[in-house]
């Protein structure tokens, strides 16, 4: 609950950062899905539920999602052991990522560009810094980003029982997708 509580003081501060100057552009749709493809079991999940936002001025942003907003998986008990065991969503409900993005671009003007997102990315209440390849289409005043990247079990302290090893991937394949609109 603390953690939670202090990323909402820190979205809310950085809104109100945000709206000071530059240019912000929120969504609260983005997709995140991810996949574990183990020896014995493939395991995939989505949630429609991602909040964020980007200062374009000053290149900064903030995204957020509640672990137990995902959906998929292969049964209802695989969900429970999800939130229960091994992210354990009642002491870590979000996920975070948040940073600069390294790159300049000009965001008033249509194209497409390869940018690298560097930042905290904090999972299961373990922040890494991690360096993340996205691609944003500019179009018509809307912003569309799309990423693929890998995370470690290990990385945020997330244990895999032996007995489960092999039901588990070390390795989670997670693909982000949204639209950023002006605020």
């Amino acid at each position: 609950m603390k953690k939670a509580a202090c990323f909402t003081f820190l979205l809310l501060t950085v809104f109100s950062l945000f709206s000071q100057k530059g240019k912000i552009y929120s969504t609260n749709t983005g997709i995140i899905q991810f996949k574990s493809d183990a020896p014995f079991e493939m395991i995939k999940a989505a949630s429609k539920e991602m909040a964020g936002l980007i200062d374009t001025e000053k290149k900064t942003y903030a995204f957020k999602i509640k672990i137990q907003s995902f959906k998929g998986f292969n049964g209802d008990l695989q969900k429970v052991h999800f939130n229960e065991n091994y992210l354990q969503s009642n002491l870590y409900p979000d996920a975070t990522f948040s940073g600069k993005i390294i790159e300049d671009i000009d965001f008033t003007k249509d194209g497409e560009h390869s940018v690298r997102a560097k930042g905290k990315l904090a999972v299961h209440g373990v922040a890494q810094e991690r360096i993340i390849k996205t691609d944003l289409i500019i179009k018509q005043g809307k912003i569309f980003a799309k990423s693929a990247f890998t995370v470690l079990l290990a990385d945020h302290n997330i244990p895999i029982p032996k007995v489960v090893k092999d039901k588990l991937a070390n390795e989670i394949k997670v693909d982000v997708s949204t639209q950023l609109v002006p605020r």
